[in-house]
């Protein structure tokens, strides 16, 4: 059952965080692969908020592509390794709402062992983690742009997490948050969607490029950089909206702080 924005997926989330405390970073293959500023910036930000880092060097994937592909299976045997290697971790924090919601939401319909569930309830999204379980509110960051916000269909359904991304931009200095019309509308990209279905899913990116524009922002920021992928290449194909930049919130929440 997908979970509304009004029913956040459930997280083990007490006792609550203690100071000093280490938090395990899951870094989704995409990012690791393509993008792996997000995830420098990711661990700049926990630590510059007192928070011990490590990276379990055995991690591979959620499980996701295949899950979502119907290959449980297959998806079952990487959710076991996923939670092998990172049994021993108490927080988790991802970089990824989708990849978050895999573990959350989903880890028990691919394996309802109490601890494949029990590991998959302890992973946080990044943004959720710092406003809802840090308690911070802003990052001391500096972005003067005028920026969109694309929340993915999972951080926002399946996690809940609408109001902390908000919350992380709007104390960024210099910053000019632009709301993005039919906010809630998904971009398309929907992992293997976008292969299988690939009219539709370029159809629905247009209708998310078209909002953009009408927002009037010069940077686009998700906490997926899956979808930004997919909104990013839309734009650069077109000479009247290659200037707009996608940029995953870890990194505006880390720029221009000494």
């Amino acid at each position: 059952m997908i979970q509304s924005a009004h029913t956040p997926a459930p997280r083990q989330d007490d006792p609550p965080y203690q100071k000093g405390e280490p938090v395990a970073l899951f870094i989704p293959c995409y990012i690791d692969q393509f993008y792996p500023e997000v995830a420098e910036a990711t661990a700049r930000l926990l630590e510059r908020h007192g928070v011990p880092v490590v990276y379990p060097r055995e991690q591979t994937c959620c499980g996701q592509p295949a899950f979502n592909s119907g290959y449980w299976d297959e998806a079952r045997r990487v959710v076991r390794h996923f939670c092998d290697v990172f049994a021993e971790h108490r927080w988790i924090v991802s970089p990824s709402g989708s990849c978050t919601a895999m573990c959350r939401v989903f880890f028990g319909h691919v394996d309802p062992d109490e601890r494949i569930v029990a590991v998959g309830r302890r992973v946080f999204e990044l943004t959720e983690f710092l406003v809802e379980i840090l308690g911070v509110t802003d990052t001391g960051a500096t972005f003067p742009h005028k920026v969109a916000l694309h929340n993915g269909c999972h951080t926002r359904r399946e996690l809940g997490v609408v109001e902390p991304p908000l919350t992380l931009l709007r104390s960024v200095q210099g910053l000019d948050y632009r709301e993005l019309p039919d906010v809630e509308d998904c971009c398309g990209f929907g992992g293997t969607f976008s292969v299988k279905m690939a009219g539709l899913s370029l159809s629905m990116g247009q209708t998310k490029v078209e909002n953009i524009v009408r927002s009037g922002a010069d940077v686009v920021a998700s906490p997926d950089a899956s979808c930004l992928m997919h909104i990013g290449g839309m734009l650069q194909r077109n000479s009247d909206t290659k200037h707009i930049q996608v940029k995953h919130i870890a990194e505006i929440l880390d720029a221009g702080v000494e």
